[in-house]
């Protein structure tokens, strides 16, 4: 029986789901950053615009489960590496709206395929059922 006063971290889900994210994420980062220069948070914007393009940030930050702060920064940065746009919104002057400049469309582009195989790998991993129930309880323990 468990020790009550104790964490097994090993079996500690909150550890266990952090080591998978980081082990998951990991190898994507330095794919990103080897051949795009791109953080984890500036592919999360670009993936977001990428989808939804024409939106501000606040938005992209409600899309992409990233606080503002992270956007801010990934944005910025974005911005000077010329692969993000942005402009006045015509009916509110004091939003501004983000979407893909040329470059970030090629990169974008070229990195969609890329993440979707390598989501491919890791489904391949699981049988189909256990891909399902995965999926169905990342949604579970994603609601507040």
């Amino acid at each position: 029986m468990p020790d009550p006063d104790v964490i097994d971290l090993p079996n500690f889900l909150p550890y266990r789901l952090a080591v998978a994210t980081d082990a998951v994420s990991g190898r994507l980062a330095r794919r990103y950053r080897e051949e795009f220069d791109l953080s984890i948070p500036e592919w999360r914007v670009m993936a977001v615009l990428g989808r939804f393009p024409d939106i501000s940030a606040n938005e992209v930050a409600a899309r992409s489960a990233m606080d503002k702060v992270q956007v801010s920064r990934a944005v910025a940065q974005l911005l000077r590496n010329g692969h993000l746009d942005r402009r006045a919104d015509e009916e509110d002057r004091r939003r501004t709206i983000l979407s893909l400049s040329a470059s970030g469309q090629e990169i974008y582009r070229r990195i969609v395929p890329m993440a979707r195989a390598y989501e491919q790998d890791l489904f391949a991993r699981l049988s189909a059922p256990e891909a399902e129930i995965l999926m169905r309880a990342l949604a579970q323990l994603s609601q507040p």
